[in-house]
C-alpha cells in the first residue's frame, strides 16, 4: 500500500524505541493476554482483500456496487489454497451516507467469509493514495496505474473541516459497538500507514483519537495499528506502545524481513505481518511465506485477485497502455480463478496443507 517511495525500506530496527505508557480509558492488553489469544488462532495466512470489481473501498461498500457474488467466488479461491484470514478496508463515507445499510453489508461480508472459515481484519483509516473522494459512482481505473482509484480516509477533508472528527468518532464507535463481540472478526486495524502521503506527525492526532475511541468501546478483539516506515519514530513509538498485538508491513527480501521480525520480538507480543509480497522487490511467497510460518508470524500479503485496483502493476512502473506486465507485482489469481502462477499456488498449498482442487485452479498458468 505504501506510496512514499523513499520509505519503502520498512521496519528494520526499533530497538531505540521504548515502550510508552498508553493513555487510554482501558489498558492495552497484557502480553500474557495477547499471547494467549494468538495461541488459539493457529497460523494465520491470507490477503489484503477487495473484490476485483471494485476500484476502491467505496465501490466495495456502497449499496449500488456491493458485489456479493464476486466476494463469495473470490473468497472461495482463497479458501481453496488454504488461506484463512483477509484484511479488508472500510471507509467512513459509506457509513455516513447509509449507516444501517453499511453495517448490513458488513454483516453480509462476514457471513460469506465465515462460511469459508475465513476470519477478517477490518481497517478503519488510511493515509494512502487519493486525498479526496465522493459518494456515488467511482472513477474508472487508469490503465496500467497501480491503485489509481484507492482512497485515503479521511484524507484532506479532516484538515479542511475539523468538525469531521466528531463524525469519525461516531463512525468508529458505532462499528465497534455493533461488532465488538463478533468471533468472525480477528482484529481491528485502526489506521493503515499513518503518516504516509507526506502527513508524517500530522497524523498523530487522529491516531491517538482512534485508539482512545477503541479503548472506550473495549472490543473483545485486539486493536492495533501497523508500523511501516523506520522514518516515523514518534508514530512508531506510539503505535507499538498502544497496540494489543504488533502489526507491521514489510516488502523486503527474507534477510531484511527476518531482521525486522527480530527487532519487533523484543516487545514480547504476537506479530502479524499485514502487508508483504511484491515480486519485483524480491518479497515473494517462495522466500517470505516460509519464513513467516517458521517464525509463527501471521502472513497477509497484498492482493488476492487482480482487478480494478491494478495492483498487478508496480507502484512506480506504470504501463500506460494497460498491457499485461511480464511479472505481476501483487495478486494471486485472475478473476476467473486461474492462478498467475501454478508453481506459486502449489507452493502456498504445500505450506497451508490445502488439497488441490481442479475446479478452482485451472491447469493453465503463468510461471515466473
Amino acid at each position: 500500500m505504501t506510496v512514499i517511495r523513499n520509505s519503502l525500506i520498512v521496519i528494520l530496527t526499533f530497538c531505540i524505541i521504548q515502550e510508552l505508557p498508553a493513555q487510554n480509558n482501558t489498558p492495552v492488553w497484557s502480553k500474557e493476554r495477547a499471547n494467549q489469544w494468538y495461541a488459539k488462532q493457529g497460523w494465520l495466512r491470507g490477503c489484503d482483500f477487495i473484490p476485483s470489481t471494485a476500484v476502491n473501498q467505496l465501490e466495495m461498500w456502497q449499496a449500488a456496487s456491493f458485489d456479493t457474488a464476486t466476494i463469495s467466488r473470490e473468497l472461495g479461491y482463497a479458501q481453496s489454497i488454504g488461506l484463512n484470514c483477509m484484511r479488508v478496508f472500510l471507509h467512513h463515507l459509506a457509513w455516513q451516507e447509509d449507516t444501517a445499510g453499511f453495517k448490513n453489508r458488513m454483516e453480509q461480508y462476514l457471513s460469506i467469509a465465515g462460511e469459508k472459515n475465513i476470519k477478517t481484519i477490518f481497517v478503519f483509516f488510511d493515509d494512502c493514495w487519493n486525498e479526496s473522494y465522493h459518494s456515488g459512482t467511482q472513477p474508472a481505473p487508469k490503465p496500467g496505474i497501480h491503485n489509481s482509484g484507492w482512497l485515503r480516509d479521511p484524507g484532506k477533508l479532516l484538515y479542511d473541516d475539523p468538525a469531521l472528527m466528531d463524525i469519525l468518532e461516531n463512525y468508529v464507535k458505532d462499528i465497534l459497538h455493533s461488532f465488538k463481540n463478533d468471533p468472525r472478526i480477528l482484529l481491528w486495524d485502526l489506521y493503515n500507514e499513518p503518516g504516509n502521503s507526506g502527513y508524517k506527525n500530522k497524523s498523530m492526532v487522529l491516531l491517538q483519537q482512534v485508539f482512545k475511541w477503541a479503548r472506550e468501546v473495549n472490543p473483545s478483539q485486539p486493536v492495533s495499528a501497523g508500523v511501516w516506515s523506520r522514518d516515523l519514530s514518534e508514530l512508531n513509538a506510539y503505535q507499538l506502545a498502544t497496540s494489543d498485538v504488533i502489526t507491521y508491513h514489510n516488502y523486503e527480501d527474507e534477510k531484511a524481513h527476518k531482521q525486522a521480525i527480530d527487532s519487533l520480538r523484543k516487545f514480547g507480543r504476537p506479530l502479524i505481518c499485514t502487508e508483504y509480497m511484491a515480486r519485483l522487490r524480491n518479497s515473494t511467497f517462495f522466500n517470505i511465506m516460509p519464513l513467516l510460518k517458521n517464525e509463527n508470524v501471521a502472513a497477509i500479503n497484498w492482493g488476492l485477485v487482480s482487478g480494478k485496483t491494478n495492483t498487478k502493476y508496480a507502484w512506480d512502473t506504470p504501463i500506460p497502455d494497460g498491457s499485461e506486465p511480464k511479472i505481476w507485482f501483487h495478486d494471486i489469481f485472475r478473476p476467473d480463478g486461474e492462478p498467475y502462477s501454478r508453481k506459486e499456488v502449489d507452493f502456498i498449498m504445500s505450506l497451508t496443507g490445502a488439497k488441490p482442487s481442479s475446479q478452482n485452479l485451472p491447469a493453465v498458468s503463468l510461471l515466473y
